[in-house]
C-alpha cells in the first residue's frame, strides 16, 4: 500500500540534507543478493537467499567476510581457495550490481543546486562507501561524507549523527535527514530535533512503518524525487 506524506512542516530554516546511503540512494539489498547469487553458481551448491540471510544475522556484521566462510563451511564446500575466490566474487558482483535508484542522482544534483549542503551518513566502512559513491555517481554532489569507521560509531547511536553535525557546524534544525530505517536512521535524528523523511521506497521491512507508532517521521517518501517537493517551487528557483 502506497504511504502518504504528512502536511508539510517548515523546512524554511534547513541548509543540509543528510542521507542515509545503502537502500535510500540505490538498492544495496538486491546488489548482495545478486552477489551471493554468484557465490552459489560458484561453489555448486546452495541457494542465494539463504546466503543472504548468512549476512543478516547478528555476530559477524552485513559486510564481513566471515559470513561467506561460515556458509561455505556449512555446506562441506569449504577450502582456502574457494573462501578466497567466494570473497572476490562477492565483492566485485556486488559493486557491478550497484545502482542508483531511478531519480537520485537528478534529485541530488537539485539540491545542491538550489545551494544545500549534501552530506551522506552510513554504517558502512570509508573504503566501501567511496567505492559505491564512484559507481553510482553520487560523489561529484557530495560536501561530506560520515561513516562507521570516521565517526567512531554507529547508527542508531546518537554520537554519529552528532558528530556529523558537529563536523558540518549545524543545528539539528537546519538539518533534514533521509533514511529507509525507521529505527536506525528516523528515530534517532528526530530525537536530536532534526527533521525527518523516510525513504519508504528502500525499507524491505516495510510493514513495520504500520506498527511502530512511537516512529513517527515528519515526511514520507515513496520516491526520492520527492523530496524536491517538500521545497515548494520558490525555493527551487
Amino acid at each position: 500500500m502506497k504511504l502518504e506524506t504528512r502536511a508539510v512542516l517548515s523546512t524554511e530554516e534547513l541548509t543540509c540534507i543528510m542521507f542515509d546511503m545503502d537502500n535510500t540512494l540505490f538498492d544495496f539489498v538486491e546488489a548482495k543478493i545478486r552477489a551471493c547469487r554468484e557465490i552459489v553458481n560458484h561453489i555448486g551448491c546452495g541457494d542465494a537467499l539463504e546466503l543472504f540471510q548468512y549476512f543478516r544475522r547478528p555476530g559477524h556484521g552485513f559486510e564481513n567476510w566471515n559470513n561467506i566462510l561460515d556458509y561455505i563451511v556449512d555446506k562441506g564446500a569449504f577450502s582456502r581457495s574457494m573462501y578466497d575466490e567466494c570473497c572476490q566474487i562477492y565483492e566485485t558482483e556486488k559493486l557491478k550490481a550497484v545502482d542508483p535508484y531511478p531519480n537520485a542522482v537528478p534529485t541530488i544534483r537539485e539540491l545542491k543546486e538550489m545551494g544545500l549542503k549534501i552530506a551522506i551518513l552510513t554504517d558502512a566502512h570509508s573504503t566501501n562507501a567511496k567505492k559505491r559513491l564512484e559507481k553510482t555517481g553520487f560523489s561529484r554532489w557530495l560536501d561530506a561524507l560520515f561513516c562507521a569507521d570516521t565517526t567512531g560509531s554507529s547508527k542508531p547511536s546518537h554520537q554519529t549523527f552528532l558528530f556529523a553535525l558537529e563536523a558540518l557546524h549545524l543545528q539539528p534544525h537546519e538539518t533534514l535527514f533521509v533514511g529507509d530505517s525507521l529505527r536506525r536512521d528516523i528515530a534517532p535524528s528526530k530525537a536530536l530535533g532534526m527533521l525527518t523523511a523516510y525513504a519508504a521506497y528502500g525499507d524491505r521491512n516495510s510493514d513495520i512503518y504500520k506498527r511502530s507508532e512511537a516512529i513517527s517521521p515528519d515526511f514520507v517518501l515513496n520516491d526520492i524525487s520527492e523530496v524536491l517537493e517538500l521545497f515548494g517551487p520558490v525555493k527551487r528557483l
